[in-house]
């Protein structure tokens, strides 16, 4: 660095060494925006209107979606959820407290998010998956707002631990050592 602060011409972003932990709230955050924007796109396309679309046009996009979307989030959401525990343990260990929290934060409402979208939301795409418009049960409107309900709740914790990550990220604290180590580079 020069003395008034900027980059020398040889110093480059690619060549500044990075904290792991940037490395790892970039991954998370990255995975867990996927995540999310998975449950936001389809609450905000399909959940809205959802009562209005008839059942012909409500088995085609359902089977259309859970076949979609299946495979990718039962390798999207683990990866997040793991992610999200590597983030919090650097944080913990770093005793970064008002990063540490929101953090765990992000990860207890994604787990709990999991935990509503595997014991509720799955089993009754399970049942969708095998209807047809001959084959709809009589209280399939009810099985569907169910699905919608919760659905709609998974995507509020999604989206405000979504929040609760970016502002991890926000209040992480770079340490004296890393405004040393800085310091040292820039001599």
């Amino acid at each position: 660095m020069s003395s008034c602060g900027t980059p020398r011409p040889t110093e480059s972003f690619m060549h500044t060494r990075r904290s792991p932990v940037k490395v790892i709230q970039l991954v998370t955050m990255s995975l867990f925006t996927l995540v999310a924007g998975v449950f936001w796109g389809t609450w905000f396309s399909l959940s809205r209107s959802i009562a209005s679309i008839t059942p012909a046009a409500f088995l085609e996009i359902g089977h259309t979606m859970i076949a979609n979307l299946g495979g990718p989030m039962s390798l999207l959401i683990p990866a997040t959820i793991t992610s999200m525990l590597v983030l919090v343990i650097a944080l913990y260990r770093r005793h970064d407290t008002a990063a540490f929290v929101l953090a765990a934060t992000a990860l207890g409402l994604l787990v709990v998010s999991t935990a509503i979208t595997l014991s509720i939301n799955v089993p009754i795409d399970d049942q969708i998956a095998g209807w047809t418009v001959g084959t709809l049960p009589a209280d399939w409107e009810r099985i569907r707002n169910r699905w919608e309900f919760y659905h709609g709740l998974r995507t509020a914790l999604t989206l405000v631990g979504a929040g609760c990550l970016f502002a991890s990220a926000l209040w992480t604290q770079h340490g004296q050592r890393d405004l040393q180590r800085a310091k040292l580079r820039a001599a």
